[in-house]
């Protein structure tokens, strides 16, 4: 593994982010992730990401009703079988985690033989007031994260975070002294805070770090309570956006460790 700030391995690797929209149907969202998944293998992605809540819809009244205990419940299997099949490392989005009394946002990451090789619970939950715009507090129905998440792969180290822990910058600064060469986060930004702040984000830990960045999100489903920003993207160390999706559902692609 080189040792140069943001250089992963001499051997490029294709990562694929998948932007999709969940419904109230369980068992149809984790079938079209599933689908998703196959193509962006099938194309030669041999890292993929999932969004955040890609198995049910983002709203404190659908955590509870929606949450399965990790890696045991129907979602992780889903997940599970999905790297096994397409021989790829899955990092599974997030789902709402049900341990104890507690429930978590937390993502699963999945080897290519379908075990579970890390999880992260959200650390930042998204508590937000902004009158006549947006009112959401994660922190009515979760409870936070206390730990980092990174895993290792032929081609680099990869560190993950969720959706709010982007906005802390800290969490980048430490995933990149751990050698991380590549930080993942799936984010559902919201219409009022996306616009503004979600490339902002990815662009600045990537040129403060030395690394690529990306951002895994949902795709924008109007109906829904909480409608997310959509845009996934890939950033360089150098603060370019390698490619950047608008608001429906898609696959984002694009190859790690070639413009350095």
């Amino acid at each position: 593994m080189c040792d140069q700030p943001g250089k992963c391995s001499s051997n490029s690797f294709k990562f694929a982010a998948i932007q999709i929209g969940a419904g109230t149907d369980k068992a149809l969202n984790l079938q079209r992730a599933a689908s998703l998944v196959a193509k962006a293998a099938k194309d030669g992605a041999k890292v993929v990401s999932l969004p955040e809540y890609f198995n049910s819809p983002y709203g404190t009244e659908y955590f509870k009703l929606y949450a399965e205990k990790v890696p045991d419940g129907e979602s992780c299997r889903s997940l599970a079988s999905m790297a096994r099949q397409n021989q790829i490392y899955l990092i599974g989005g997030s789902i709402p985690e049900a341990d104890g009394d507690n429930l978590y946002n937390t993502c699963t990451i999945w080897g290519p033989t379908g075990d579970i090789i890390g999880k992260h619970r959200k650390v930042h939950l998204f508590d937000v007031s902004i009158p006549g715009k947006i009112h959401f507090q994660e922190s009515e129905a979760l409870t936070p994260g206390c730990s980092y998440t990174t895993f290792d792969t032929p081609f680099c180290k990869i560190g993950v975070g969720i959706c709010y822990d982007i906005c802390f910058a800290e969490l980048a600064g430490v995933y990149a002294q751990k050698g991380c060469k590549v930080l993942v986060y799936p984010g559902a930004f919201s219409m009022i805070t996306g616009p503004t702040h979600w490339e902002l984000h990815l662009r600045s830990h990537a040129v403060d770090n030395q690394i690529y960045v990306v951002g895994a999100a949902p795709a924008r489903v109007a109906t829904a309570s909480y409608v997310a920003w959509g845009h996934s993207s890939v950033v360089d160390p150098w603060g370019t956006v390698l490619i950047e999706t608008d608001e429906k559902e898609v696959i984002v692609q694009a190859d790690i460790g070639k413009n350095l």
